[in-house]
């Protein structure tokens, strides 16, 4: 046993006379050998002992081995100082995103080249700075986000985007808890407010130049997103903010308004000829959700009753009672996402005053094609998107409904279909003759109508749908009453009431 023993210990003191005092073994090996990184660094020599040693790497390939952590702790500190603590302050520096370090224990030595190593990281710019991290996610994942400054600027950011879209004072009460005033007088009230997504903050390293500093910055992301590509139009003379909107993929004057809040201070400004207007809407990784109530008066429009009357000629007629329309007060339910009307539903009414019905006497049972020299709307829940001359050359006005954007188009009055046919411009359209002097034209129907000309309607039957065809941005119903001698008449004034 002893002699097994001296014989390990002779040979364990053979071997490091070997390494340390025959120059041709060592030649080959630990002095003249070096580490296989982006940089020549020689190994200088074996301890005795195993140290730590920290390797640095950038996308998994070695940089070089560190002499000193603490040595890159210290120049990290620096770089923040010197570099960015102006720009980004209240932070610090750590490597970025794409470096490493490992720790291992070894017993080889390694020559010094600490200053390539972190000139490297300088010259690349290899760094990541602490901000904010924002993130934007739905039902099943995060599809989305972005590093701030801190928690502040991306706060007041976000509400300013909010304030588009509800008035501040009501968004204060409303999250103050307190109790919103009821409807008296028709109008709309905003009565509840949400975000779709789940936003969640923490903190996080992000390089740079990934780091948004300002309220401005964030708040272009909140309106668009990553998409920084945008759309201008050019003020033509007499255009209105409304005739813009239209003209631009049936944007409307508050949306107009909104994406232009730099320059366009009311719906109803004048414009300047020549100013550039955005006709970007938002394309936003949020949707801010409002909840409104609107009041208004609505028609009740009374019923026509014919009776047979042996003392008239065929298709003679005699009104016996004049017809009046009734009122209602009706509340709908609105929802709106990112300034956009979405759906809206009726949730109750009060009738107000009742119709009174117009009895009119006929010689037989067949409809009278003449009319009664007064109109209704031409579609339910009517909203004027583009008024008579709202653009150069319009002529006629744009009617849209405001809960089914095609749904259905009513005859405005009794008569006659005269043409049925299609325009370039107009798309679909049709042609009332009422057999009075007066006719009434209504364009971008979805598809032709199915009456053939010939056919005698009633006031208020269905005669097609809303649609877009012809050269339309959006569904409405092109409409305008002309007389016989095709002088055209701008529906809101003395026709319908506006």
């Amino acid at each position: 046993m002893m002699k097994k023993t001296f014989m390990v210990i002779a040979c364990f003191l053979c071997s490091i006379l070997i390494v340390f005092f025959m120059p041709s073994s060592r030649s080959s090996s630990a002095f003249e050998s070096s580490a296989a990184g982006m940089f020549e660094q020689k190994i200088t020599g074996i301890s005795a002992s195993e140290k730590t040693i920290y390797k640095l790497y950038d996308r998994g390939n070695l940089v070089g081995v560190l002499t000193s952590r603490q040595r890159l702790d210290r120049f990290l500190d620096s770089v923040y100082r010197e570099k960015y603590e102006k720009d980004y302050p209240n932070s610090s520096c750590i490597c970025g995103k794409d470096i490493y370090i490992t720790e291992e224990k070894s017993l080889l030595e390694y020559e010094d080249i600490d200053e390539n190593i972190l000139n490297y990281l300088l010259d690349n710019e290899l760094f990541a700075l602490r901000a904010t991290a924002v993130c934007f996610a739905d039902d099943t994942d995060i599809f989305a986000r972005i590093y701030v400054l801190d928690e502040t600027i991306y706060e007041n950011a976000m509400q300013t985007f909010i304030t588009y879209f509800i008035d501040p004072d009501v968004l204060a009460s409303i999250e103050q808890g307190y109790s919103l005033p009821l409807l008296s007088s028709y109008g709309t009230r905003e009565v509840g407010i949400s975000i779709s997504e789940t936003i969640t903050m923490y903190k996080d390293y992000a390089a740079p130049s990934e780091i948004m500093r300002t309220e401005e910055e964030v708040l272009e992301y909140l309106e668009y997103g990553a998409n920084t590509t945008k759309e201008y139009y050019t003020v033509q003379k007499y255009d209105t903010v409304a005739g813009v909107g239209t003209k631009n993929y049936g944007l409307s004057a508050t949306q107009v308004m909104n994406i232009n809040r730099d320059k366009i201070e009311s719906v109803d400004q004048v414009l300047e000829e020549g100013q550039e207007l955005c006709i970007t809407y938002f394309n936003s990784p949020v949707n801010v959700v409002v909840y409104k109530e609107t009041l208004r008066e609505e028609a009740i429009y009374p019923e026509t009753i014919y009776t047979e009357d042996p003392s008239l000629l065929v298709n003679e007629t005699e009104v016996r009672q004049v017809g009046e329309a009734g009122s209602r007060n009706s509340l709908y339910s609105e929802k709106w996402i990112n300034g956009v009307l979405v759906n809206g539903y009726l949730e109750s009414s009060v009738d107000m005053r009742q119709p009174v019905s117009e009895v009119v006497a006929v010689g037989t049972m067949e409809l009278p094609d003449v009319g009664t020299g007064t109109y209704r709307w031409p579609v339910n829940n009517p909203i004027i998107s583009c008024g008579w001359g709202c653009y150069w050359g319009h002529r006629g006005t744009d009617i849209v409904n405001e809960y089914e954007p095609y749904g259905d188009i009513y005859a405005a009055d009794r008569g006659v279909v005269e043409k049925n046919e299609y325009h370039y411009i107009n798309g679909n359209y049709i042609v009332i003759n009422h057999n009075n002097g007066f006719h009434t034209y209504y364009g971008h129907m979805r598809e032709p109508s199915e009456l053939e000309v010939g056919t005698v309607v009633d006031k208020g039957q269905v005669i097609g749908h809303i649609g877009m065809t012809g050269a339309a941005t959006g569904p409405h119903v092109h409409f305008f009453i002309y007389e016989d001698d095709e002088t055209r008449h701008d529906a809101c004034q003395g026709f319908l009431p506006c």
